[in-house]
């Protein structure tokens, strides 16, 4: 079994779960306490990368981060990198197919903390940050904690979107789930069971605590 492909889907999960916490968290709630235009239309574009499939999101991608968009080009003269073919890439689809599940299921945790509990805490004078911060999060915790749980998990298992942005470059891009399947189609069935089996029992292992959060919150 090949270890370089698992430690990079490692590294690329961990910053793609990193970053999509912190964006789908603040997302989560700005969805859930504020009423603006455009509200609806925002959570349906979040949601997209959920049922969009990976070649139609990965082109998506590629026009909008791809060398000769705006995007693109910005970020190459910033860090002098492109951010396709690349392990930035990587973390970018990992990161893509992330954040939906962070920001609806967030979402859901949030409107779920009863509101009278956050107008208390306004009443004895803190501001929305502060009630936030001390009152909504702590109470949606589980819930938040389930949902960065299924994000890592999702984003350790990125094929489609991960190819289409950050190809697969043995050493360079390519992750357990690109391993896998060129490990099939070169005839090396060990290599990849190893693999399967990893990926597999840490799916289940998330899968196993996120019921378990469930649980408890009940």
């Amino acid at each position: 079994m090949e270890l370089g492909p698992l430690a990079l889907s490692f590294e690329v999960a961990a910053a793609a779960t990193l970053v999509s916490a912190v964006v789908g968290v603040a997302i989560a709630a700005l969805l859930a306490a504020r009423r603006f235009p455009g509200r609806d239309l925002l959570d349906v574009i979040l949601t997209a990368p959920m049922v969009l499939p990976p070649t139609v999101l990965g082109y998506y991608l590629l026009v909008a981060l791809g060398r000769r968009s705006v995007l693109g080009r910005a970020f190459e003269a910033i860090t002098g990198q492109s951010i396709v073919f690349t392990r930035t890439g990587a973390v970018v689809a990992a990161t893509v197919g992330a954040l939906p599940i962070i920001v609806k299921s967030g979402r859901a945790a949030l409107e779920a903390v009863d509101p009278t509990l956050l107008a208390a805490a306004r009443t004895l004078g803190a501001g929305p940050a502060r009630a936030f911060f001390t009152v909504a999060l702590p109470l949606a915790s589980r819930g938040l904690v389930a949902a960065i749980m299924l994000a890592f998990a999702r984003s350790l298992g990125d094929f489609g979107v991960t190819l289409m942005i950050a190809g697969d470059l043995p050493g360079q891009t390519q992750t357990a789930a690109l391993a896998i399947y060129d490990a099939i189609e070169g005839g090396r069935e060990a290599d990849a069971i190893g693999m399967v089996v990893v990926l597999s029992a840490i799916a289940l292992a998330v899968l196993y605590g996120v019921n378990k959060l469930g649980e408890r919150a009940r």
